[in-house]
């Protein structure tokens, strides 16, 4: 097992995680122009489980056995579901980029909830970058403008539902592999999808298969290299650098549909991942302070 003493590695591995997972949006926003949005989704949870059987067999995880804290995986999943379903309605109709940017409202939501869910100290520090980061937001969704769409609100409500998915994990440890954790939120999200699935359902032809697939494999991957990323450096370390993900979906963005985002959204997406960035950094040094320090975060 590796251990936290190869900070450069474990940030690259993040960093990879990160271009790499936007190319799982890539697929839902292709496959939502045929499928219903509730499939799409199922999809990328049943491929996610296809990918991670065989992998956990062959790392000799015992996957048949139920996890030491259930509600608390439900509840997990179920936060999961909720983010991406909500995620995948938004970039339906909306440029990935815009959307990703508003999900990376979850680190300011985690960061105003926390005192009341978690007992966690907040200082002004943290409520500036906070409020700084919601005025990123504003300036992302342009409510004034003619070009604002509401659709993009989706994405604010996966961004809360994934701050919600973080407070769960951590209010409650469990002795759960992390990958084998990876499979209890994917079984989650099948087994509540799976009965609203009947009525909505298109038998998908070889290239959509072929895209569903590629959710499955992407996502197994990403996450993978974030555990092994927080394998061989703190997580803490590695966690500011989750925003490398903005420049993937730029990047494939561009590529795929000849999008690049306004200089007004550029603006807003550098104030939200830049008070998100500085609560992360603030975290790394209150964790490395005195206890009676924390008091002044």
């Amino acid at each position: 097992m590796p251990v936290p003493d190869r900070p450069l590695l474990g940030i690259g591995l993040m960093m990879l995680a990160m271009l790499i997972i936007p190319g799982l949006d890539i697929c839902a926003k292709y496959l939502s122009e045929d499928f219903h949005v509730l499939q799409v989704t199922w999809s990328r949870f049943v491929f996610n489980i296809v990918w991670l059987i065989p992998f956990l067999l062959w790392r000799r995880e015992r996957v048949w056995r139920l996890p030491n804290h259930p509600w608390i995986q439900i509840v997990r999943g179920l936060c999961l579901l909720m983010a991406t379903l909500f995620f995948f309605l938004c970039i339906q109709t909306n440029p990935i980029p815009n959307a990703l940017a508003l999900l990376f409202t979850s680190p300011l939501v985690v960061t105003l909830l926390s005192p009341l869910i978690l007992g966690e100290a907040f200082g002004i520090r943290r409520l500036i970058a906070t409020i700084a980061g919601f005025i990123g937001v504003l300036v992302v969704l342009q409510p004034n403008s003619s070009d604002f769409q509401p659709t993009l609100l989706y994405a604010l409500i996966s961004g809360i539902s994934y701050a919600f998915y973080i407070l769960t994990t951590r209010k409650v440890s469990t002795s759960s592999s992390p990958l084998m954790t990876l499979l209890y939120t994917a079984v989650v999200g099948c087994a509540v999808l799976t009965p609203w699935i009947i009525s909505i359902w298109i038998t998908p032809d070889s290239d959509a298969l072929i895209l569903m697939l590629a959710m499955g494999l992407i996502a197994t991957a990403g996450h993978y290299l974030v555990i092994l990323s927080c394998q061989f450096a703190p997580a803490s370390l590695v966690s500011p650098f989750n925003y490398t993900e903005i420049i993937g979906a730029t990047i494939l963005s561009y590529l795929f549909f000849n999008y690049l985002p306004d200089h007004l959204t550029w603006l807003g997406i550098l104030i939200i991942c830049g008070s998100g960035i500085y609560i992360s950094l603030r975290e790394i040094k209150l964790s490395r302070s005195k206890p009676t320090l924390r008091q002044r975060a």
